[in-house]
């Protein structure tokens, strides 16, 4: 049976409506008919908002969690834990959508991605749906207008009545956990890039440390990556051969990058904050297991680097 990931997250979507006031979100109606939930920008938000915005992202098909401090961890963690990886982190959570229109920009994730099947990505894994709803996930500090709902709308092949936008800008608390709930989607992203069979993959579970909330967007967005970077754990439960597993494995850390080795901030200050001319072979988790299902062996690649992770936090 197809997963229906718009529809499972259009229920998520109406209990995080009926907690409105616990999660401290807000939603209003634009005349088009779409309907805005807002995670962060006119409202504070919460840690429980931010656990349902990425539940959202990953259309309901994983478990999110923050974890308290330890012993051998100075800060929390986000973990996510799913049975359906690329059902959830590839065909819903990985931000392949950008969303533009007269003085707005957003990274666009969540189910709706399928509906619009826009990305060549689509192609790879087969997955694609035909809703009567949709559900998007807009990591912006401002609300989209009705022409951009539209839009988003026609190429989802809906009615943009049938279109519910969650937003939250990256410097909020739901959406800095958000963004940190994606070591596992940056693994498979990683693997998909270097030609990986991700059919292959049967579980997957990870965790990053959750920053605290930077001032703004952009040091938000330098935080939120290295706590993936540079703190990222994932393990992946597959099937096959081990050798190909040997292979690869090296190569998807993000230490195989060029670019490894600075705060993210500093990387893209050296492209003159042009996100775009980043090795796009950085963004992946600092440690990567695999775990055979088939023949019991076990290979892990990358660790994290607590000092680089200090540096970057220490910034706020």
């Amino acid at each position: 049976m197809p997963l229906r990931l718009n529809e499972r997250t259009a229920t998520l979507c109406k209990a995080a409506l009926d907690q409105a006031a616990e999660l401290k979100i807000a939603a209003h109606t634009l005349p088009c008919g779409t309907t805005l939930i807002d995670f962060g920008i006119s409202v504070p938000g919460s840690q429980a908002a931010g656990i349902m915005l990425a539940k959202a992202c990953l259309a309901d098909l994983a478990t999110v969690e923050v974890e308290p401090t330890a012993t051998d961890r100075p800060t929390p963690v986000v973990s996510v834990s799913t049975d359906h990886p690329v059902a959830a982190c590839m065909a819903s959570q990985y931000a392949g959508w950008e969303i533009k229109g007269e003085k707005f920009f957003a990274m666009g994730s969540g189910p709706m991605r399928a509906a619009a099947g826009r990305e060549p990505l689509f192609e790879d894994i087969g997955y694609r749906e035909t809703p009567n709803v949709c559900i998007g996930v807009l990591e912006s500090s401002k609300f989209p207008n009705d022409q951009v709902c539209r839009e988003i709308a026609t190429k989802c092949n809906i009615e943009p009545s049938g279109l519910t936008l969650l937003v939250a800008p990256t410097s909020s608390i739901a959406g800095t956990l958000q963004v940190v709930a994606r070591s596992v989607e940056t693994a498979l992203h990683k693997l998909h890039e270097l030609g990986f069979d991700l059919t292959r993959i049967e579980r997957a579970k990870g965790f990053a440390p959750l920053p605290p909330v930077a001032n703004d967007d952009f040091a938000a967005i330098g935080i939120t990556n290295d706590a993936i970077l540079y703190g990222g754990q994932v393990t992946l439960e597959l099937h096959g051969d081990d050798q190909s597993l040997q292979k690869i494995g090296p190569q998807v850390p993000s230490s195989a990058s060029k670019d490894y080795g600075r705060p993210f901030a500093e990387v893209l200050a050296s492209y003159n904050n042009d996100f775009y001319q980043v090795d796009p072979l950085l963004f992946s988790a600092a440690m990567v297991t695999f775990i055979n299902l088939d023949t019991g062996n076990q290979f892990t690649y990358g660790k994290p680097d607590q000092e680089i992770l200090a540096r970057s936090f220490a910034t706020e």
